[in-house]
């Protein structure tokens, strides 16, 4: 198991990471709607990383972690689906949900 030092850093690089997908999302008003959801639904829980991470509750941080890699997969499904999206937007997500998955293998 990742001890809580090294989890809190994770999550503090996903946040950043979460956020920075959210602005470039954002900054594409002709993205599909339902890519722009994702991501604005991860942006939405990754604020809750704080509480989660003082609940000091391991099945809490796995389940929260488990919950935003279902929504990041959602995202990067979208953006497989959606046409002419820039590379920069795909790279922001699928980082994302890379990051989300190798954070899920470590904490389960």
């Amino acid at each position: 198991m990742m001890q809580a030092s090294e989890i809190q850093k994770r999550f503090t690089h996903l946040q950043q990471s979460i956020e920075q997908a959210s602005q470039t999302c954002h900054a594409d008003a002709t993205l599909p709607k339902d890519l722009v959801e994702c991501v604005d639904q991860l942006d939405q829980q990754s604020a809750s990383a704080k509480k989660v991470m003082a609940s000091k509750d391991q099945d809490r941080m796995r389940q929260w972690v488990d919950d935003l890699e279902r929504i990041g997969n959602s995202a990067e499904k979208a953006c497989e689906r959606g046409a002419n999206i820039n590379a920069k937007i795909k790279k922001a997500v699928s980082s994302v949900h890379a990051e989300l998955q190798d954070l899920k293998k470590q904490l389960h």
